[in-house]
């Protein structure tokens, strides 16, 4: 399951969605807005995608993760603009032992920052930046 989406995330409807009686072990990861980043003030973010290319991405990661650990995987994204405390990204993986659990989601979170086309602007009082990773980009 993996989605790309204009509203809010609900971790607990994806938690939901990924559940099975069989699978012991469930993790979820939301990541949310921080109102302030290495020191600048954030008031809103606006994330962006080539959805398309997204998407495969983050389906060709999700199939790895599953043949990988077994279980069930979830994978959402959310696009547009986010105010400090929104969710903004959930993975959550379902696995026979926690240990599996928490090696999946960790590795589905890892791979969606590194892999998937989805791209963050930040506005604060300093003006607006391109984020990537630890690198970011004042806008003129």
């Amino acid at each position: 399951m993996v989605a790309l989406t204009h509203e809010p995330l609900d971790a607990d409807e994806i938690r939901r969605g990924i559940e099975d009686p069989a699978l012991g072990g469930v993790v979820v990861f939301a990541g949310e807005v921080r109102s302030v980043t290495d020191g600048r003030e954030t008031a809103r973010l606006v994330y962006t995608a080539y959805e398309e290319m997204a998407l495969k991405r983050m389906e060709a990661i999700a199939g790895e993760a599953v043949r990988r650990w077994g279980g069930r995987v979830a994978m959402s994204h959310r696009l547009g603009e986010l105010l400090p405390g929104d969710v903004s990204v959930v993975t959550a993986a379902a696995c026979p032992h926690r240990a599996e659990a928490f090696e999946c989601c960790r590795f589905l979170i890892d791979r969606l920052k590194q892999e998937v086309p989805i791209w963050k602007q930040e506005y604060g009082p300093d003006g607006a930046a391109w984020v990537e990773g630890d690198r970011r980009v004042m806008m003129e």
